[in-house]
């Protein structure tokens, strides 16, 4: 089985596009899993949700997600992260509502755990260092765990009671099978490690395989739409950066 692990669309359809059209590219893939925040940040909330849920076979709720539909404070969120949500929240119809309402906080699927931050705080904190990580085992119990939220693309291997931070190469494959291990995809819509293009991941269970790619995408148009919908200037400028 193939699987492509998605995360952090946050409401870019230029980005998701390019990424949908990447994964048919490089073969068959039996199952896209998606790790939350599909809304938040940018101008498509609502086109994004509808290919989320038609092309994936699971969906995790993301702290932008619950924010969008009042189920977290925006006092959580920096002043322009707040200003998207409550655009956001205008922009998404009854159904879209309820479909965040129901999406699940924690799942478990094969091998794997899956949220959105971490197994001890699955919507609110970064996995984002070894020490994080460390502590985090405990808090699963399958061999791997899936995570988004920090929107760097990183692995993080338990050794004994310790972490190690392994750094995910594009095209450059990872095999998971000897050691537990804690793997984030990267973000489709805003990556955050100083590459812009979008980023996600494929798993190849038979091998136990776990390969990043990243994808080009038009990020002018991105940015043209968030500026028609006035969102804030720093949320636009970060996509052509990266950060």
């Amino acid at each position: 089985m193939r699987y492509a692990f998605i995360a952090d669309i946050h409401a870019n359809l230029a980005a998701l596009q390019a990424v949908l059209e990447d994964i048919q590219v490089k073969g068959r893939v039996d199952e896209i899993w998606s790790l939350g925040d599909i809304v938040g940040y940018g101008p498509d909330p609502r086109q994004c949700l509808e290919l989320v849920k038609k092309y994936c076979a699971v969906n995790i709720a993301g702290n932008h997600d619950l924010a969008a539909i009042g189920k977290i404070e925006l006092s959580y969120f920096n002043p322009a992260a707040a200003e998207a949500c409550r655009w956001t929240m205008n922009e998404l119809n009854p159904v879209d509502v309820h479909y965040l309402a129901d999406l699940p906080l924690k799942m478990e699927k094969n091998d794997f755990t899956l949220m959105h931050g971490s197994p001890s705080d699955p919507v609110l904190e970064y996995v984002i260092s070894a020490s994080i990580a460390e502590k985090n085992f405990a808090f699963f119990d399958k061999k791997f765990c899936l995570v988004g939220h920090s929107h760097v693309p990183a692995a993080f291997r338990q050794e004994g009671n310790t972490a190690q931070t392994i750094h995910l190469m594009e095209g450059v494959g990872l095999v998971l099978h000897t050691h537990r291990m804690i793997v984030n995809p990267g973000s489709v819509g805003q990556p955050r490690d100083g590459d812009p293009r979008a980023s996600y991941a494929i798993y190849e269970s038979e091998g136990m395989m776990l390969r990043l790619h990243r994808v080009e995408y038009n990020i002018n148009a991105t940015q043209d739409k968030m500026m028609q919908a006035n969102l804030p200037v720093s949320l636009i400028t970060r996509l052509e950066q990266g950060r």
